[in-house]
């Protein structure tokens, strides 16, 4: 092999040395009662983010990072929606937080982990994706789509993943198939506050349960007559009794055509529209009852928690 080859696959694997050595001390190890040791990120100096998803029903958790240092620390707050439970220290605990760093297609990623005991792990990996905004199946806004070339088990989630040039991408989650997603760090900004303050992100509900449907060949020639002309829509299978659309008049039977200007095709697409800006709002609840086409107005509320 060249000289300069070796060289700069040196100066590559220096560069790597440094940043898992400068990116440990934001990896944290949680132990808490009903589930093996997970990961965490070190976001501020008394709180630690970790993943929802694989987080067990707990209030209290031990925080043990690479110094060897054990810190209690209580649950202050999980959002489903954004996969983050946010764990507030006991003691804070200094450290160097890096700046966030917006990623890039194909540059080299790593994915780092905690072992039982603490010590930091890491995965090598690439920027495999780069996209917009997305919403999560829990109905979560993801501000934007970062995906890694490289496989996450239950317990590596949640560690921080940082750029070969020291910024932080946000925290992984694992995705289908234990694909490595991230959580923007712009994400975690946003949602970390409300969450610490109030232990939950509120978002709107409407308080139904909706499959999609079928329409049949009289309702869509009704359809045909207005600006939603379609083909399927979404039955109202269960009305929650103090919900919403229980209070707007929304019977169980009932298929939802639109809310407002959006077609009702799929319940994923209609829960994008009830962030916590949609509390207080009144929408138009298009339907189809028996045949024929009614409007409903039903105010937004907070879904309840739980």
């Amino acid at each position: 092999m060249p000289a300069h080859a070796e060289d700069a696959l040196a100066r590559l694997s220096d560069a790597l040395v440094a940043r898992a050595a400068a990116a440990g001390a934001l990896v944290a190890c949680v132990h808490a009662a009903g589930s093996g040791p997970r990961s965490g990120t070190l976001w501020r100096s008394d709180v630690v983010v970790a993943s929802e998803q694989v987080f067990p029903k707990t209030e209290r958790a031990e925080i043990v990072f690479a110094s060897g240092r054990r810190v209690a620390a209580r649950v202050a707050g999980r959002d489903r929606g954004t996969n983050l439970v946010a764990l507030r220290l006991d003691q804070p605990v200094e450290a160097a937080l890096p700046a966030a760093a917006a990623p890039r297609l194909g540059e080299i990623a790593l994915a780092f982990s905690a072992g039982a005991g603490g010590e930091p792990m890491v995965r090598m990996g690439v920027v495999r994706g780069v996209g917009p905004a997305w919403h999560s199946l829990n109905g979560g806004r993801i501000d934007q789509r970062i995906s890694l070339d490289l496989a996450l088990s239950r317990a590596e989630e949640g560690g921080p993943a940082v750029a070969v040039a020291g910024g932080l991408f946000g925290m992984t989650t694992a995705g289908p198939r234990g694909q490595a997603l991230v959580i923007p760090a712009a994400t975690v900004e946003r949602v970390l506050d409300p969450l610490l303050a109030h232990g939950r992100i509120e978002r709107g509900w409407l308080g139904v349960a909706l499959h999609p449907v079928a329409l049949p060949d009289a309702a869509r020639a009704e359809l045909a007559k207005t600006e939603f002309a379609q083909e399927r829509g979404l039955m109202v299978m269960q009305v929650a009794p103090a919900g919403p659309a229980a209070a707007a008049g929304v019977l169980a039977g009932d298929i939802l055509v639109a809310v407002d200007a959006l077609p009702a095709s799929h319940p994923r697409a209609i829960s994008r529209q009830f962030g916590a800006d949609s509390i207080g709002k009144a929408v138009a609840l298009r339907l189809l009852r028996s045949g024929a086409a009614l409007t409903l107005t039903a105010t937004v509320t907070a879904r309840p928690a739980g």
